[in-house]
């Protein structure tokens, strides 16, 4: 049994991972933040139930990934909510850099136009019981058995939602090249 007093020592440490996944997962910064914090909150609470010499990093994932799941099921269930002076600020934001000019130069417009973003949205566009094991896989470098705990499914589930998420992926991508030009069309 781990004790709660070296916590911080062990755990701290995967801060920067645990905030990527959840960003990836949340597509927001600051409920990426606050998924962290629930994440660090609950092992913290937990950490005594640890046992010593296991993957810390995935039980950190799983307790992650279950704070992330329980929050979008919970999030699904309610109204969405916009504060009114966000929505001015952002917009006031968009006119004044329209007006100032100001942009990035031509160079990072193409990439971010023709490749991040492109690449973000067909990920984002999986539905969510592909996307996670491609994120974890793909992305974080998860093994298939550490996929499999950190998701609570079988590795036969893992390996079969793998290789559907990364099949789908990889047609829209090639959709995108075929529109955009880059590819010839399927035969």
């Amino acid at each position: 049994m781990a004790n709660q007093a070296d916590f911080e020592r062990d755990a701290m440490q995967y801060a920067p991972q645990l905030y990527s996944a959840a960003l990836r997962m949340t597509r927001n910064p600051a409920d990426a933040e606050d998924v962290v914090q629930e994440t660090f909150l609950k092992a913290y609470r937990a950490y005594d139930t640890f046992e010593a010499g296991t993957n810390l990093k995935a039980w950190l994932y799983r307790i992650l990934t279950n704070t992330y799941i329980n929050r979008y099921r919970k999030q699904q269930r309610r109204p969405s909510e916009v504060e009114l002076g966000e929505l001015q600020d952002i917009y006031l934001y968009r006119r004044l850099g329209e007006a100032s000019g100001a942009s990035v130069s031509a160079e990072e417009e193409v990439l971010d136009r023709f490749v991040d973003s492109d690449i973000k949205d067909a990920l984002e566009g999986l539905p969510e019981h592909f996307r996670l094991p491609v994120i974890l896989a793909d992305v974080d470098g998860f093994s298939y058995k550490e996929i499999a705990s950190i998701l609570d499914i079988p590795i036969g589930t893992v390996m079969s939602r793998l290789h559907r998420g990364r099949k789908a992926l990889q047609q829209k991508l090639w959709r995108l090249a075929e529109e955009r030009g880059l590819a010839g069309p399927t035969q």
